[in-house]
């Protein structure tokens, strides 16, 4: 199978284009420190912002590596805030060791532990072919009709939100067996049947990200900034019952859509279950480590479902005890060697220093500065929780098409949102704060219209199967509907759950 995912990558920007991104980048940042100071922000804070928008355009314009990014965002925050007037004591500086512990602050967080715990889980899920396994397994049992095999891609993209918390990983399990399905018929690549599959792995990993706390980092970005700002967490049971009528509703709406406007070339692969079974046979029988695995992912789901209800553990803890056994001599299912080659540690850091650059926003008041824009310039202090999440998730979802990553969106918005939410509370709306923040969290992986605005949408793309503008034509339209839920669960099921008012 390896050789149907020898696909050509995404080309990425040029030196000439990520120079340019580079400088348009460190142009702003000092531009802004050096502008006149502005009434109500702190030089820390302006500061901040001026890291903020040079994060942000580093991001955008994919001028350097993401994890690359996190260095710089580290060394200007150790730099322009280290020079920066103390935020008590304008007489003296803030310091370059206070700075760096700003910096590094971010790693000293539950969520950190929790994405690097999640990412080694998912490394054993990929390492013992368990995906793979539960993949083949389901399509095996669709049947030869391209509905089925669509029905069944994403029934797989859903319960693999459940086992692996990577999406990226995700789809990287489901690609090469729609690539053998697609070479063992001779279909071309650049047939409708191959787009109508691929970009419907993507979407519905976009949908379950959505779905299920632990499906994507971005989620635990949101975790590790409410229980700093607010002192309040969302356990796994809540967010997955918030969420549940949101994949229910949307999982066969997607289905629609895409058929609609993915209609593949004939409507039966002739053998098509007969070769998966093929491939499932190749596998033999399942085996130790697998079943351990298995095992340890049911009793994991258990315990994430059960938080705070059945025991006391929160699911930093049940994942990081999973993740002992799993590495256990004996009876664990991988060493720490293929651990650590299979984990993007790159993913890690870069979460950590999102979390650092949110905290420094509001520790500097930036945060805070910004949310008053925004209130002002949407005229929140006299709109109802429904208009704040109606014109907050939509911003969200505009701004998300200018970013390739929703972890690097939440570290740079969810801090903002907070702060907004508290300057509308104090303002007299009845806002639920924790609940509205998780609500707004679901609209930063609304990665359904770009290509580039999501990590799976790229590991799709890269097999050559669809064309942007084909994966944009559907993409708009589920992010249409998928906007439309959110506004009907926001006005019925968020509302009777108690997650919009107090």
């Amino acid at each position: 199978m390896s050789a149907t995912t020898a696909a050509p990558p995404t080309p990425a920007p040029g030196p000439s284009r990520r120079l340019l991104g580079l400088g348009l980048a460190a142009t702003v940042m000092f531009g802004f420190c050096l502008l006149p100071p502005f009434d109500g922000l702190p030089v820390a804070g302006q500061r901040a912002i001026g890291i903020l928008l040079f994060a942000v355009i580093l991001w955008v314009t994919e001028a350097v590596d993401t994890t690359v990014s996190a260095v710089l965002i580290v060394v200007a925050i150790i730099l322009l805030l280290g020079f920066a007037p103390d935020l008590t004591d304008g007489t003296r500086r803030l310091g370059i060791a206070r700075a760096r512990d700003l910096a590094i602050a971010g790693f000293a967080n539950n969520a950190v532990v929790l994405v690097g715990a999640a990412l080694v889980f998912a490394a054993a899920v990929s390492v013992t072919g368990l995906d793979r396994r539960i993949a083949l397994n389901v399509l095996a049992r669709v049947g030869s009709e391209t509905k089925a095999i669509l029905a069944g891609t994403l029934l797989v993209g859903i319960l693999l939100a459940f086992l692996v918390p990577s999406a990226t990983a995700r789809v990287s399990a489901v690609v090469p067996i729609v690539l053998g399905i697609i070479a063992a018929f001779g279909i071309s690549r650049d047939s409708r049947l191959a787009a109508l599959l691929m970009i419907g792995s993507a979407q519905i990993c976009s949908v379950m990200n959505i779905g299920v706390l632990t499906a994507a980092a971005q989620n635990i970005t949101m975790l590790g900034f409410t229980q700093r700002a607010l002192g309040q967490s969302v356990t796994w049971f809540d967010w997955f019952l918030a969420a549940l009528p949101f994949w229910l509703i949307m999982t066969p709406i997607l289905y629609l859509i895409l058929w609609r406007f993915h209609r593949p070339e004939v409507d039966r692969i002739e053998g098509g279950a007969a070769s998966i079974k093929a491939r499932l046979a190749e596998l033999g029988a399942m085996t130790g480590v697998e079943k351990r695995t298995l095992l340890t992912a049911a009793v994991l789901l258990l315990l994430w479902a059960t938080e705070g209800r059945l025991h006391p553990f929160d699911t930093a803890s049940t994942t990081i005890m999973a993740i002992a056994v799993l590495l256990l001599p004996g009876i664990g299912v991988m060493s720490w060697k293929q651990a650590q080659t299979s984990v993007p540690w790159g993913t890690l850091l870069l979460f950590g220093v999102g979390v650092a650059l949110g905290m420094v926003l509001v520790t500097t008041r930036g945060a805070p500065w910004l949310a008053g824009l925004i209130v002002d310039g949407f005229h929140l202090r006299q709109a109802t929780p429904f208009l704040i999440i109606a014109v907050m998730s939509a911003f969200l979802i505009v701004v998300h098409l200018g970013f390739a990553s929703a972890t690097a969106l939440s570290s740079a918005f969810i801090p903002i949102v907070i702060s907004v939410l508290q300057e509308v509370s104090r303002a007299g709306v009845p806002v639920n704060i924790l609940g509205i923040t998780m609500i707004l969290q679901f609209a930063v992986s609304f990665g359904f219209m770009l290509v580039m605005n999501a990590p799976q949408n790229m590991v799709a793309y890269g097999t050559g199967t669809f064309t942007g503008r084909a994966f944009s034509r559907s993409g708009v339209v589920i992010t249409l509907v998928g906007y439309a839920v959110m506004l009907l669960l926001a006005a019925t099921w968020w509302r009777w759950l108690g997650l919009t008012t107090v």
